[in-house]
């Protein structure tokens, strides 16, 4: 993303040589266009982006925000969060012999993160297939990876006339933005496709939720220069206004909006499917949060200790049985909870019910359960469980996604169907 970004104009050269000298003195040249987006001093030391990162670029039809999220599966948590605030993806896959495999066979990243974003609602996606220099524009290589792809994003949901394949060589700036260069001279004999820059151009903006109630999950918080407290994160329904009085859920707090920057800018308001940044006074940072959801007074999120999803298992080993403990992820929140009751298997294509209270639910099954929030931990005197903001997925799409984890696998994601208590 750094090089795109720099292409782009997005990134002045100043900044590309301090990026350049630093990561070369590292012993990490390589990395000097991920240093751009990983800017924490543990990312440039290690190599990998753990954190989200923003970024904005503009294309003739198009401003995109970009969430630079972690590909490590240390890091999938960071990763989700950022996913569950995106509309497409960008997927940047290694095309040395090897490395793609290593992603994309069986517990791999490249297929885990295809099915943490469709399962959260991502319906969009561009492959960027990076590296084909190394490779020698090979256009065998480029197919072989773009048929294994295509056949997995079918069957993880993604629609074909929504999916998008482009050959490129980030380090040489090959197929980003144009096609022209002396290194572009072996592509250009046998890719007569769009750009990088070309398949942004052409995303679909979803539909917003605009008229729904006001919803802002917190991704971050910060200490805002002269201005209150900064929080930020994408409206997931509704408008937020300078001067608004906003709850704080979980809590009994409220905040007032002094300010609202979209990509660096002031503005009077912002529409849902904005990334925000709104700075808050007349309350203690304390009681911000990451997690927590900013909802107007009048027409509050609920609360949910114990809710009804449908999910769908993913490629376990191992089953998923009542009493199940579980990892919740919603939002930029991730909570302890158990599966407390299998409800029913589905039907796949109708939705209707197959079987009522299976035993267990094995992988590639669509089922009803029941889950329940339990306290932070398993041992020592119990402690209340701390009820989370949701909504159901009928009443609020983005509200009402969730993603499922166990001993550091996903093994399932579903939407919200009740609140129970």
């Amino acid at each position: 993303m750094g090089r795109l970004l720099y292409e782009l104009g997005r990134v002045d050269e100043k900044t590309r040589v301090a990026n350049e000298r630093g990561s070369s003195k590292a012993g990490k040249s390589s990395f000097s266009w991920a240093w751009e987006l990983d800017g924490t001093v543990e990312e440039r030391e290690r190599g990998i982006t753990m954190d989200i990162a923003l970024q904005s670029l503009s294309t003739p039809q198009r401003q995109v925000t970009i969430l630079d999220a972690p590909g490590h599966k240390d890091f999938i948590p960071n990763m989700i969060s950022g996913a569950a605030q995106a509309d497409c993806a960008l997927l940047v896959v290694d095309a040395i012999t090897g490395e793609f495999e290593a992603g994309f066979d069986r517990g791999g990243q490249t297929r885990e993160h295809l099915l943490l974003v469709r399962s959260l609602g991502v319906s969009q996606v561009i492959v960027a297939v990076n590296k084909l220099d190394q490779v020698n524009w090979d256009p065998s290589r480029f197919e072989e990876i773009c048929g294994l792809l295509r056949v997995f994003l079918v069957q993880s949901g993604f629609p074909s006339p929504k999916t998008s394949f482009v050959p490129v060589s980030a380090m040489l700036g090959v197929n980003l933005v144009n096609c022209t260069d002396a290194d572009a001279s072996v592509l250009s004999k046998w890719y007569k496709g769009p750009t990088l820059v070309d398949l942004l151009d052409k995303l679909e903006p979803p539909a917003r939720e605009i008229a729904s109630p006001l919803r802002i999950p917190i991704s971050n918080v910060f200490k805002g220069q002269n201005s209150g407290t900064g929080v930020s994160g994408r409206i997931c329904g509704g408008i937020v206004q300078v001067g608004e009085h906003l709850r704080v859920l979980p809590g009994d707090e409220s905040a007032i909006v002094r300010l609202i920057d979209v990509e660096e800018q002031s503005v009077p308001w912002a529409a849902a499917g904005t990334n925000v940044t709104l700075y808050l006074t007349s309350i203690d940072p304390i009681h911000l949060n990451i997690g927590s959801v900013l909802c107007p007074p009048s027409d509050i999120v609920p609360l949910a200790t114990v809710f009804t999803a449908r999910i769908i298992v993913f490629d376990i080993q191992l089953p998923i049985t009542t009493g199940a403990s579980i990892e919740l992820f919603h939002h930029s929140r991730d909570v302890p909870a158990t599966i407390s009751k299998l409800i029913a298997t589905l039907d796949k294509a109708s939705g209707l019910v197959t079987k009522k209270n299976p035993r267990v639910l094995t992988k590639g099954t669509s089922a009803e359960v029941e889950i329940s929030l339990r306290a932070g931990t398993l041992s020592g005197p119990s402690l209340s469980t701390r009820p989370i903001p949701l909504e159901p997925f009928s009443v609020n799409k983005d509200m009402g996604r969730i993603l499922v984890r166990r001993g550091g696998e996903t093994i399932s994601a579903g939407i919200i169907v009740n609140i129970i208590s």
